[in-house]
């Protein structure tokens, strides 16, 4: 059986695409699916290029039992649409950010991330860097929404 790949994508990953990476992540391993699916983040611009993850998504996810301490942000590259099943924008301006650089015919992999939510009245998931804290954890209860969707989707098409 072929790896399923998932790429999470806002726009300089160290906020939302690096949380999204670790819940997802933990997510595989509590179902024991970690070696069927891969996962990673990116960022449409290079902003944070190498750089850990936001200390305020660091401390959000800490509090929850996931570490993002491992994660360093990089930039989205069109061999990402090669690599990935599944291209994931936390918002649209990520979306048209990706549009730009997705080969011709691989389109059909790039989606809201919050397209796999259940319980949210939105689809974006908002950027909480300029925002207090609060804006954190509510990020982290979307992404966590929208992640039991996307596996249940993985588990659905792929596995």
């Amino acid at each position: 059986m072929a790896k399923v790949n998932v790429l999470f994508v806002c726009m300089g990953n160290i906020c939302r695409s690096p949380t999204a990476e670790g819940v997802f992540a933990q997510r595989l391993i509590e179902e024991g699916l970690e070696n069927l699916v891969g996962v990673d983040s990116a960022g449409t611009h290079a902003y944070h290029v190498g750089e850990p993850p936001d200390p305020r998504s660091q401390s959000t996810a800490s509090n929850r039992g996931i570490s993002l301490q491992h994660l360093k942000a990089r930039k989205a590259v069109a061999k990402d649409f090669e690599r990935f099943d599944y291209v994931l924008a936390m918002d649209r301006d990520n979306i048209h950010g990706l549009e730009k650089i997705c080969p011709t015919g691989l389109e059909h992999k790039l989606h809201l991330f919050l397209s796999y939510a259940s319980n949210l009245e939105t689809d974006e998931v908002p950027d909480p860097y300029y925002g207090g804290p609060t804006g954190f954890d509510r990020v982290f209860d979307m992404i966590e929404d929208a992640s039991n969707g996307l596996l249940q989707d993985i588990q659905l098409r792929h596995l």
